[in-house]
């Protein structure tokens, strides 16, 4: 039994604005943990579809769990379902060859990959769509974290564990608007489909009591940004959060340590070893001024944990693809579902909870130490990730560097290491200029060589579309 939602009309239309995504009423919202929830019902649906499949993945790997997959989705297609999948081009690179994409499209499976390298966009490939959606029928689409492969499986044989991750199941009038979000990715992959043949446009009926907004971030809307700094203005009691590749903004951190010293529970629980080392040690950069401020932070002491999740004060939230840095807030396309319901918070509240018995907290020690228990295991998480999460540490150390070289805000001791490792990488860098200048000039000029060209291009595609448009208006 679900208790009436409360409304605060100045609050929810600062939501609304900001994130840009309505309240959709009339929505049940199931939270599904980890691959050993999430891939049989994802399975469950696909295996039951009547009419339309769209499956849109960041990484589906070929391996046992992607082929289990591919065959399900490959025997809808034979039944005659519409079958839809979207991949990304980067987050297939060593994952998936092209013998995997060839069989499903053999199969009748229409597949797109998102943002291949093009000669006219040389850095084009750094916006990524790093969303995870599978809708069914236009009855029930999944929302998560989770990309398809053996890591969120693990091995028991091997003593090899299953990554954490979380999802959702949404029923109800959302799953029009995720169907839509789809639609936008499928046209951006390439050539729109016919009318007959687009997403259904009928808004499914009502299927609970719960109301969501579907937040289809894109590149440079920060949306979700936004929209994160407004829940740690707005929370009053507690604000937990969970992030896989966490490297916060000054701005977002501030918002964090604000909140902590206002008197709300602010936690934040990340990986212990992650599959991005070098995202892992900037993390662990940023803990010093959020445990000054009294936030609460914890490692998880498991395999990797791979979730993005919040929940706010019992009555918000949100669960999806959006991780904390700046490369999914600003530089990708995300796709997160925000909950307003007191009991699906709770149920956030009860799965945070759990995993802390799995985590061990960081704290400061008398000497002002960042320091973790010697008892907690640590666990090598995987294989090394994507490029797209590495780019969000270069961003963030960029972010740093331009901070101490401009003076434009004040560096906090934590970013002691990065200012070090910036330092000795420009070091290095200038020694190699000056005993081996090829080595840095033969790159400079390909790259100049490349963004000339794509510039080139660019022109004169700008320069025949404007001599069409003369010829028509010379028509008329």
């Amino acid at each position: 039994m679900h208790e009436p939602r409360k409304t605060f009309p100045v609050v929810e239309q600062a939501f609304a604005r900001t994130s840009g995504a309505p309240l959709i009423t009339g929505n049940d919202v199931r939270l599904l943990k980890d691959a050993v929830q999430n891939y049989p019902a994802w399975l469950e649906a696909i295996e039951t579809a009547a009419h339309t499949i769209h499956f849109e993945s960041y990484i589906i790997h070929d391996d046992a769990t992607g082929q289990e997959f591919a065959r399900a989705l490959a025997a809808r297609a034979r039944a005659g379902v519409r079958v839809r999948v979207i991949y990304d081009w980067l987050g297939a690179v060593g994952k998936t060859g092209r013998r995997f994409w060839r069989d499903l499209r053999a199969a009748g499976v229409e597949v797109r990959a998102f943002n291949p390298p093009v000669l006219a966009s040389p850095f084009a490939w750094l916006t990524r769509d790093h969303r995870k959606l599978l809708a069914v029928d236009g009855r029930v689409a999944f929302v998560t974290g989770l990309c398809v492969g053996r890591d969120w499986v693990g091995d028991p044989a091997r003593g090899i564990e299953p990554w954490r991750d979380s999802g959702v199941a949404v029923r109800g009038p959302a799953v029009a608007a995720l169907e839509d979000a789809f639609a936008q990715m499928w046209a951006l992959a390439g050539p729109a489909p016919p009318a007959a043949s687009a997403p259904a446009g009928d808004r499914p009926a009502p299927a609970g009591h719960m109301a969501v907004r579907v937040i289809a971030s894109a590149p440079g809307t920060a949306a979700l940004y936004r929209l994160d700094q407004l829940v740690a203005a707005a929370a009053r009691r507690t604000l937990w959060l969970t992030d896989a590749y966490f490297v916060g903004t000054a701005v977002y951190v501030q918002a964090l340590r604000s909140a902590a010293r206002d008197g709300v529970d602010v936690r934040l629980l990340v990986p212990g070893a992650s599959d991005i080392w070098v995202l892992r040690g900037l993390s662990r950069a940023g803990y010093r001024p959020l445990l000054e401020a009294g936030v609460r932070v914890y490692e998880w002491n498991g395999s990797m944990l791979h979730a993005k999740t919040a929940v706010a004060d019992r009555r918000w939230a949100r669960v999806g693809s959006t991780n904390l840095n700046l490369q999914s807030w600003f530089g990708n396309w995300e796709l997160d579902v925000w909950v307003e319901d007191e009991g699906f918070a709770q149920a956030m509240e009860a799965m945070y909870l759990d995993d802390l018995g799995r985590a061990t907290e960081i704290t400061l020690s008398a000497r002002s130490r960042v320091v973790r228990s010697p008892a907690s295991p640590r666990r090598r998480a995987g294989r090394p990730g994507s490029a797209g999460r590495a780019a969000a540490g270069a961003v963030s150390i960029g972010s740093a560097v331009g901070a101490a070289v401009t003076g434009r805000r004040v560096l906090g001791p934590a970013e002691a290491r990065i200012m070090g490792g910036a330092g000795v990488a420009l070091a290095a860098l200038a020694l190699i200029g000056l005993v081996w200048p090829r080595v840095i000039a033969v790159p400079v000029a390909l790259i100049a060589v490349w963004v000339a060209l794509g510039l080139l291009l660019r022109a004169r595609s700008l320069h025949r579309e404007r001599g069409e448009a003369t010829k028509r208006d010379d028509e008329r």
